[in-house]
């Protein structure tokens, strides 16, 4: 079968078409609210085609200023009793400017968020230049940033989360984006594992620097109620667990995040959506889009039609 006939049989079975889908968030407007996240399409190699699966947008990266090969492999473990993953890839990739190599070239006009992070070898008390190096290499490319500074695969990187880091990082960036111009939206991703207090923190945070949002949430280091074997969880080691385990508690992060700022800004719901349930209960909890990653791998493509159908199903009444 030929690639444009591929592309077509996907988009008949897959793209829910319907302008009652298209919603406005910081001042894009997205076709659905139905997103792939970062780490799924690292280096921005399957734009055109993830389009075809009926995602309104897509997340590359993380990228980082250098390439990396990441952690040593094993790296990436299924749980199926969990319909869960660990990783710890460490963020692999090509590095920011292959990257735009293909942005450059994509033909989707797709909205594209750059996720962006720091080289594993750089050290904490010079990360902040790797974040404007990617925030200026990608800033042509892509419609929106997202700051990962909460993914527990890189040595060091969530002592990051620290506010005053954070306070400075996000403040240099929206002067940049300020002097460029093109009001690219900044939004900061955090973990599930915080607690009301680092919540109050991000909300305060968000407050003072002024970016456009948050996406709730990352994987998380926890390992609570799995029935995977205590005995395998072990073997595995660390990681960052995402999928089925840590939807309710993303939902959580996202439901305070929304109640305690009096829904002050847009957030991106992500972490346990396998159903147009999962992804309808973010979006009453208060988030604005969605992401799929572990879902999208357990289900397959056929998740996305059926959250967009469902989301049309409820604004019809």
């Amino acid at each position: 079968m030929s690639a444009p006939l591929f592309g077509w049989v996907n988009r008949l079975l897959f793209v829910e078409s319907d302008k009652r889908l298209e919603k406005e968030v910081f001042g894009l407007k997205f076709k659905t609210p139905v997103g792939i996240a970062a780490g799924f399409d690292k280096n921005g190699i399957l734009i055109d085609q993830l389009e075809d699966y009926g995602f309104g947008f897509i997340e590359i990266g993380t990228v980082t200023p250098k390439p990396q090969e990441g952690n040593p492999k094993k790296r990436l473990f299924r749980l199926p009793k969990d319909k869960a993953l660990i990783n710890r890839m460490g963020f692999n990739n090509y590095g920011v400017d292959k990257a735009v190599e293909k942005l450059k070239i994509r033909k989707t006009k797709l909205i594209v968020g750059g996720n962006i992070g720091k080289n594993t070898a750089t050290p904490n008390n010079e990360a902040k230049e790797d974040y404007v190096y990617n925030f200026n290499a990608l800033y042509d490319h892509v419609d929106y940033f997202v700051v990962n500074v909460s993914c527990p695969n890189v040595k060091n990187l969530t002592k990051l989360q620290d506010v005053d880091f954070l306070e400075d990082l996000l403040s240099t960036l929206k002067t940049i984006d300020k002097k460029k111009g093109k009001n690219r939206p900044i939004l900061l991703k955090i973990a599930p594992d915080l607690n009301t207090q680092q919540l109050d923190d991000i909300i305060e945070l968000i407050a003072t620097t002024k970016i456009a949002g948050v996406i709730a949430a990352n994987t998380s280091s926890g390992r609570e109620n799995l029935s995977t074997s205590p005995q395998d969880i072990l073997a595995i080691g660390n990681g960052g667990l995402s999928g089925l385990p840590i939807r309710d508690n993303a939902t959580e992060v996202i439901r305070y995040l929304a109640q305690q700022s009096n829904k002050a800004f847009p957030i991106i719901g992500v972490g346990g959506i396998h159903s147009a349930k999962d992804a309808l209960e973010k979006i009453e909890a208060g988030a604005d889009l969605v992401q799929v990653f572990t879902g999208f791998i357990y289900e397959g493509p056929r998740l996305v039609k059926e959250i967009n159908k469902a989301i049309l199903n409820k604004i019809e009444g």
